[in-house]
């Protein structure tokens, strides 16, 4: 019986994948984060389902959790926001379930800066303005950030950023990233995206601090920084341009 990682999605409870909410239905465990989990999720387990909030455990009861299910035969969820790929937590998990013989499997999820460009109604990837998403965060009072990942080295590429965790920290993103994209550069924050209180703020890298400080926003956010958020006048993609030449259909006629 494996354990099965679970991206939720960004908050709506109907932003979970068909694949995710079908393998709730039969989990006779689920462990979920219940800070950031819509309770309404819980509703797709099994009625008689034993529903265990992570919010107050470490690391090790987590994964005591996770065992003790699966020795005691139960398919077992483990329902993060999100998508488990990005800032998630779940590598340490993996580890540990890799050293206790327990088998695990990932269902995808839709990723928070997914949501907050759907909010934004903005791709993220302009042709000739900007075709790199960067997905990063802040050290402050975390684990540190690697060599060569700093906020002011990431800021060089100039490529849109799209920072997690950092809400708390806006004044310090714009004095770091100010001589890399400007103060007219486009800023935007979007807070508990796809929620039914979901907030949006639009403006420059020069006024966005203020805006969060204003809105009082402090966590549940994505900061997204770069050209594109703002791109107007850029070249169609060649991807469905009447120039590139297109394989004829196949054909059955001899």
């Amino acid at each position: 019986m494996p354990v099965y990682f679970i991206g939720a999605g960004p908050g709506a409870a109907d932003l979970i994948t068909v694949r995710g909410q079908r393998t709730l239905a039969r989990c006779g465990v689920c462990l979920y984060a219940g800070s950031l989990v819509p309770r309404e999720l819980l509703a797709e387990c099994p009625a008689d389902a034993r529903l265990v909030d992570t919010a107050q455990l470490n690391l090790d009861q987590i994964t005591g959790e996770l065992v003790r299910a699966h020795e005691q035969g139960h398919d077992v969820a483990r329902l993060h926001s999100g998508d488990p790929s990005v800032f998630s937590a779940v590598a340490e998990q993996m580890r540990r379930l890799d050293a206790a013989g327990v088998p695990y499997e990932v269902v995808p999820g839709v990723p928070a800066f997914a949501a907050a460009a759907a909010a934004l109604k903005r791709e993220l990837t302009v042709p000739t303005v900007g075709q790199t998403v960067i997905l990063t965060r802040l050290a402050h009072r975390a684990t540190p950030m690697p060599d060569g990942e700093d906020l002011a080295t990431l800021g060089r590429s100039g490529a849109l950023l799209v920072l997690h965790l950092a809400a708390r920290y806006a004044d310090r993103i714009v004095e770091e990233l100010l001589p890399h994209y400007g103060a007219d550069c486009p800023a935007a924050v979007v807070a508990m995206a796809s929620r039914p209180d979901e907030l949006v703020l639009r403006g420059t890298l020069g006024d966005i601090a203020e805006q969060v400080k204003a809105a009082g926003i402090v966590r549940t956010a994505v900061i997204l920084v770069g050209r594109t958020l703002g791109a107007e006048q850029f070249r169609d993609s060649h991807l469905y341009s009447a120039e590139r030449e297109r394989p004829h259909a196949a054909c059955d006629q001899p």
